[in-house]
């Protein structure tokens, strides 16, 4: 995945740390760690590292401030205000999320490779419970607002999420 750079120190007693230079991994670590444990360290770095770059790219293609701005206009008559809305690569159950105290909006990266249609209903769905909470009627009327939600309620079944994985189905 990554060129790896290793320096040990005889000064770093407990901690390690790494960053990443293009594509090169510097990871600092203590003299005496062992191996298999500085490996398992390595690619916990690795890892989060490639979920970082994943995000940082997927953001870059698509703004979802902008769509979800976009989509609050023409469903909701642009009243809907939230902090934040972005990616996220550790929902593995879930495709979105709203957090209605914060109003932060978050949507898994899997739906960055799914039809607009799609990703664009989940959005309305999330921002949807800056209204309502909850999957009540009143919800999923505000949801159903948006033409194509059966259709990416199909889509997304289809794509193998139980309806036990996630609220959007309701």
């Amino acid at each position: 995945m990554y060129d790896i750079q290793v320096k040990r120190s005889f000064k770093r007693l407990k901690t390690v740390s790494a960053r990443l230079v293009a594509t090169t991994l510097h990871v600092n670590a203590p003299h005496r760690m062992p191996e298999r444990e500085l490996e398992k360290m390595i690619d916990h770095f690795q890892e989060r590292f490639r979920k970082r770059e994943l995000r940082k790219a997927v953001n870059r293609e698509q703004n979802l401030d902008a769509v979800a701005r976009k989509l609050n206009g023409k469903y909701f008559e642009g009243r809907l205000q939230w902090n934040s809305i972005e990616y996220v690569t550790n929902h593995v159950r879930k495709y979105g999320c709203c957090d209605c105290r914060t109003r932060e909006i978050r949507i898994s990266h899997r739906l960055a490779a799914m039809p607009a249609w799609v990703r664009d209903y989940l959005i309305v769905h999330e921002l949807a419970h800056l209204i309502e909470p909850n999957h009540s009627a009143r919800f999923w009327a505000l949801v159903n607002r948006y033409p194509y939600t059966e259709r990416a309620k199909g889509y997304l079944l289809a794509k193998g999420m139980e309806e036990t994985e996630v609220d959007v189905l309701g």
